[in-house]
């Protein structure tokens, strides 16, 4: 595991109409295109999910975050530098298992939801030091919504569970209602010393 060091970091609530309380103007830049990014990304799987549950019902719909999501996000990361995925507190798919900050950040997260945040407007950003570079980081909370359950819920009907147990043996990813925090959208930029 390595090392993180915390140069500036804004852990603040950062919904819409909310001033961003930052002496750094790059950071602010970033945060701003990561959400741009993030909107992106969200709207493409959430696009992506609702045509698949409409074409072959859920147990097709898992071939979405199983194949498509993860290609959604190399699509996104194409840009040098940048770096976009999802990370969970209850993981799917190991290959999203959360570093030591984006944990730090979920169980952040989780605290400020249980204090009656919505996890709608959770998001947090950084400038962090590790392996001898400086790298922007942030996460937006990804709250569960009705076209989730089928897959994310309790009540997961048998031949998706079959399919997902086939897919992801060690599957922590179930038993959320609407509004639950499912996890976050990660953003990462390397910082270009000039």
């Amino acid at each position: 595991m390595r090392r993180i060091f915390l140069f500036c970091v804004i852990t603040a609530w950062l919904g819409p109409g909310h001033a961003m309380a930052a002496e750094d103007p790059e950071l602010a830049t970033f945060v701003d295109q990561s959400r741009q990014m993030v909107q992106a990304f969200a709207g493409a799987l959430k696009g992506e999910l609702q045509a698949a549950v409409k074409e072959g019902g859920p147990r097709h719909a898992i071939s979405v975050c199983q194949l498509t999501a993860p290609q959604i996000a190399r699509d996104m990361s194409a840009r040098p530098g940048w770096t976009v995925g999802r990370t969970s507190h209850k993981l799917r798919n190991p290959a999203n298992a959360p570093d030591a900050w984006e944990a730090a950040a979920l169980d952040d997260f989780l605290a400020r939801a249980a204090a009656g945040q919505n996890p709608k407007g959770l998001e947090t950003a950084a400038l962090v030091e590790a392996d001898g570079g400086k790298t922007y980081r942030y996460m937006k909370a990804i709250p569960v919504q009705e076209v989730c359950l089928s897959c994310h819920g309790s009540g997961i009907a048998a031949e998706v569970r079959e399919r997902i147990e086939a897919l992801y043996p060690d599957d922590r990813a179930t038993g959320f209602a609407v509004g639950d925090l499912r996890g976050a959208f990660t953003v990462t930029r390397a910082v270009m010393e000039p």
